[in-house]
């Protein structure tokens, strides 16, 4: 008899997928610009971090896909639990972490994105737990 997936976790990695896949092509796009904006703007202040944060978003879209990716495969498998968790967190980590960088960046502190930014992941995480109480 197969087990039941976990909606939770199919809901919210699709939805990790489709935005890791979106964030994927716009950081490919940042770090392509923020390696011209290197180039041209070396000598100036902050380009350091432009590249820095594109590098990171490219990483964070990456991390995201394959969070999304492993949630929708092991939405039935119990034993998977705790690599979802640790991807989870992850991802979490680095949502707070772009926020951080934006302000650091010079942009201004928004709790609305902080939030939005989490949502996903923190029910992506509920349903892992789910899973592993399994």
């Amino acid at each position: 008899m197969e087990r039941k997936k976990n909606t939770i976790l199919l809901v919210t990695g699709i939805l990790l997928i489709i935005g890791g896949a979106i964030g994927l092509v716009g950081s490919i796009i940042a770090v392509l610009g923020a390696r011209v904006a290197a180039v041209i703007f070396a000598d100036q202040k902050g380009v350091g971090l432009l590249v820095f944060a594109a590098v990171l978003l490219l990483i964070s879209a990456i991390v995201s896909l394959i969070t999304g990716i492993l949630g929708v495969v092991n939405a039935d498998k119990p034993a998977k639990a705790n690599v979802l968790i640790i991807f989870g967190i992850l991802t979490a980590l680095f949502s707070v972490l772009g926020n951080i960088l934006t302000v650091a960046g010079g942009g201004t502190f928004s709790v609305l994105s902080l939030i939005t930014g989490l949502a996903v992941t923190v029910l992506f995480l509920v349903g892992a737990f789910q899973n592993k109480k399994a």
